[in-house]
């Protein structure tokens, strides 16, 4: 088995992604490239949002969202990658058996309500504060963001971390 980005982050890092992949039922490579894309390629727990947000670590944990796991930002922020697995795996444990695809991983994390709707499923309309707050997403810049346009940059972390010098194989 190669994982994506493997090389980028530790062993243990990766085993632990492996291991939440398998009990979630979740393709590891698709976990991989969705904190990839959350994390600007650095895989770290205390990357904040760019945008401001308030979001922070291997998925962008919202405030709210930290707190209904039990735990803060800060505290996120304080944590090694290792140990944010345990909070990445407790954000996904509700969409066990819905996470067939790269799209549903990546809705998991951005708009839940449209895991399993395709790519042509619209998310966001201008002139809407969702739309402005995700507009970098409208690839072909129509005013409106579907599942497959939000889903190209983690698609595309896909790609990149399957290169060679960004696998690592395990037997």
């Amino acid at each position: 088995m190669q994982l994506s980005w493997g090389a980028r982050v530790s062993p243990e890092f990766c085993h632990e992604v492996l291991e939440v992949s398998r009990r979630l039922g979740v393709q590891p490579n698709y976990l991989m490239a969705v904190m990839a894309f959350e994390t600007a390629e650095t895989f770290r727990a205390d990357i904040r949002n760019a945008a401001g947000s308030g979001a922070v670590g291997l998925i962008q944990f919202m405030p709210g969202t930290a707190k209904l796991l039990g735990t803060s930002v800060s505290e996120l922020m304080e944590m090694t990658p290792v140990q944010q697995l345990k909070y990445v795996e407790a954000y996904f444990e509700p969409y066990r058996g819905r996470l067939r695809t790269l799209m549903d991983v990546y809705m998991a994390v951005l708009y839940p309500a449209a895991i399993g709707k395709g790519g042509a499923f619209v998310l966001f309309k201008a002139p809407y504060i969702a739309y402005r707050q995700n507009a970098g997403l409208d690839w072909d810049k129509d005013d409106h963001i579907t599942v497959a346009e939000a889903t190209e940059g983690p698609s595309r972390k896909l790609v990149k971390g399957l290169a060679p010098g960004n696998v690592r194989t395990f037997i």
